[in-house]
């Protein structure tokens, strides 16, 4: 009896131990050192990545939406004197405009939203390449700024840079769709060009990888429309009207005639004598 109550003991000790091994393994897997609480580190949070205390669960990935087709819509061609090169594309920020070039005359004007305060821009970029449907990775500052938004979002409607993204250099700034369009005309974005998803298909057919983009605070009220350093050529005076020289003298020709010699000095007569008085 003794011996069967010793066995009954340590067979709970043993299903004791062994019950206990997965508590351990799973506190490894959670927080990395055995059950210890992960150590705080003395350092700010680093957003080189999320951070996923600032995130919505699942919000690494997100799904754009659907793809549909997007016809182009031509936009109004407007007056415009310039000095650039035909297929030149020029941002006005101040007016919230974009040109491209016809002509040094005329050119395609499109309705855009342009940078907010703090994030409006100017220089000169050219187009690097031209993206369908174009997947968003919001920079890590601007997830710090707005917590929650998603390390990537795949390309669709919902998707904030629209149907096409025509990327500018080696920089983040794009001319791109949008999935607001009531935004266009304001300054609400980051630094980027909205266009209405069918205008910036309709511009996505006319540059190419290459295309000069000037993007300008403001445009001059009046005269030509030219890039930073163009300096306007000065008109030329029209001169004076020169009199006609007199012909020279032909040797052959008859001599002219002389001028009649003016007549002698008329001289005084002197009135002739009264006679003298004669005596009666």
């Amino acid at each position: 009896m003794l011996l069967s109550k010793r066995f009954a003991v340590a067979m709970g000790l043993g299903f004791a131990v062994f019950s206990a091994s997965p508590v351990s393994a799973q506190s490894l897997s959670q927080f990395g050192n055995w059950g210890e609480a992960p150590e705080r580190s003395s350092k700010g949070p680093s957003f080189l990545g999320a951070s996923p205390a600032l995130m919505k669960p699942g919000a690494e990935l997100q799904q754009g939406g659907g793809r549909p087709s997007i016809s182009p819509r031509t936009p109004q061609t407007a007056s415009f004197r310039n000095a650039f090169s035909p297929g030149t594309v020029i941002i006005d920020t101040a007016g919230r405009r974009l040109y491209y070039t016809l002509s040094s005359s005329s050119a395609y004007v499109y309705p855009i939203a342009v940078g907010k305060q703090g994030f409006a821009w100017s220089g000169v970029e050219r187009v690097s390449k031209i993206v369908d449907w174009p997947d968003w990775i919001p920079p890590a500052e601007m997830r710090q700024r707005k917590p929650g938004l998603p390390v990537r979002m795949t390309g669709g409607v919902r998707n904030p840079l629209g149907a096409k993204a025509i990327y500018l250099g080696n920089t983040l700034y794009r001319i791109h769709g949008t999935n607001d369009p009531k935004s266009i005309g304001s300054a609400s974005s980051s630094g980027c060009f909205r266009m209405q998803n069918e205008q910036v298909v309709h511009l996505a057919g006319l540059v190419n990888a290459g295309t000069t983009v000037y993007v300008m605070r403001h445009l001059p009220k009046s005269g030509v429309v030219g890039p930073p350093n163009y300096v306007k050529a000065p008109v030329p005076q029209q001169a004076a009207p020169q009199q006609a020289a007199p012909p020279a003298a032909n040797a052959d020709a008859p001599p002219a005639a002389e001028a009649a010699p003016s007549p002698p000095p008329v001289e005084a007569v002197p009135p002739p004598a009264e006679p003298a008085d004669q005596g009666i």
